[in-house]
């Protein structure tokens, strides 16, 4: 006869989800989405700023783990649980458990990775592995598939992080920014993005600055990107775009406040233009300046800044 699955002594066959110690309360942050996505780097980047982490760790098991972490002189509160595609069924026993521990009083925030399908097969390419669902098919097939059946759980995520032009540097920047400064304040992302190549699905706020007189038509100016004075020169001196910073950081003015009062730890403002390398960067670097007199220090990401000139 098979003997059931536990853990030091403990049986946990159909076992059901412990009431939560009141002492404590820990948070549990699932870290999932698309293979190649980048999850275990990710789990690696929580460890670093003080989570115990586990990865593909079966549904059934969790609700156990968590509460044997959170016992005794060693207890941690601070849980991280990767999870990836195992099938419907797995992800439906995923929705289950997550729920289970929202009802004992978890705090529990889903993380869902993606990354764009070209830089994805160049990740399998590169690391010689196969696709979970794409054992016998091509790999762009497992990709699509993947997708599809991830999409509820996707859809259900607290965030969504575009993986496709990340370093592994600032990925780490990311993960500490809103996990291990979260007790010193709202944390602030400021990210400029070219709309062509999409919004950042992390932002909170967006601004389109297209508007704006575009330096790009501009032959001198074309080749610059918006770090270079004359670019931002040429930005900042019209009329509107001073009237822009002007009521952004007005109303900045007044939702910071209402963020944190709401138990807020993290804003990312993305601030998008064309092509994202003149308009949008000028106005993020402006942006900065405005937080860095509030005392704040914002992580800045330019996304696009190095991609072909084109606004």
């Amino acid at each position: 006869m098979d003997r059931p699955h536990s853990i030091g002594a403990l049986d946990v066959r159909g076992a059901r989800p412990p009431q939560r110690d009141e002492r404590v309360s820990p948070q549990i942050v699932i870290v999932t989405g698309l293979s190649g996505a980048g999850k275990s780097h990710v789990l690696h980047c929580f460890e670093d700023v003080g989570f115990f982490c586990v990865d593909n760790l079966p549904p059934p098991l969790i609700p156990t783990f968590v509460h044997l972490c959170t016992q005794g002189n060693g207890r941690s509160s601070r849980i991280g649980l990767g999870i990836d595609i195992r099938g419907r069924e797995f992800m439906a026993q995923s929705f289950a458990t997550i729920e289970q521990l929202k009802q004992v009083g978890y705090r529990v925030e889903i993380l869902f990775l993606e990354a764009r399908d070209e830089v994805l097969l160049r990740r399998f390419s590169e690391s010689r592995r196969p696709h979970p669902l794409a054992r016998s098919r091509p790999i762009i097939e497992g990709i699509a598939q993947e997708r599809e059946e991830l999409q509820d759980l996707r859809n259900r995520a607290d965030w969504i992080i575009d993986t496709s032009d990340y370093t592994v540097h600032e990925l780490k920047a990311m993960i500490a920014q809103r996990y291990l400064e979260r007790d010193r304040g709202l944390a602030v992302t400021l990210i400029s993005f070219g709309y062509k190549y999409g919004p950042p699905f992390q932002a909170d706020l967006l601004f389109d600055v297209r508007f704006l007189n575009n330096p790009n038509f501009v032959e001198e100016l074309r080749p610059l990107s918006g770090r270079d004075p004359s670019v931002a020169s040429y930005v900042l001196e019209q009329p509107v775009t001073a009237e822009f910073l002007s009521r952004v950081e007005g109303l900045i003015d007044f939702l910071l406040p209402l963020y944190e009062a709401e138990g807020r730890t993290y804003l990312t403002i993305g601030i998008g233009c064309t092509g994202g390398r003149h308009r949008s960067v000028v106005v993020v670097d402006r942006l900065r300046v405005d937080f860095e007199k509030r005392g704040m220090r914002p992580i800045v990401r330019h996304r696009d800044l190095d991609r072909p000139v084109g606004g």
